[in-house]
């Protein structure tokens, strides 16, 4: 499974399903399986999706899941 913060990059934008879909060429449905963990994108939708937000593809996907922000925090404490 490929893990991803799309659902976060999306309503950070105030952005729809359908419009991010749109930006990016696919089915809205798409958006939504990618946001459930319902589908891995193919490396070219992965790297559409981190260009369209300006981010590193590994700030968007990655193979092992994401820290929550109190993990994130803690971390940086040590």
């Amino acid at each position: 499974m490929i893990y991803n913060r799309i659902k976060l990059l999306r309503t950070e934008k105030g952005m729809s399903r359908k419009e991010l879909a749109d930006a990016v060429g696919v089915n809205f449905q798409t958006i939504g399986y990618l946001e459930r963990g319902d589908y891995n994108p193919s490396l070219e939708l992965a790297f559409k999706l981190a260009e369209y937000f300006d981010v590193p593809l590994e700030a968007a996907f990655s193979p092992r899941p994401f820290l929550t922000l109190s993990e994130q925090l803690k971390a940086q404490k040590n």
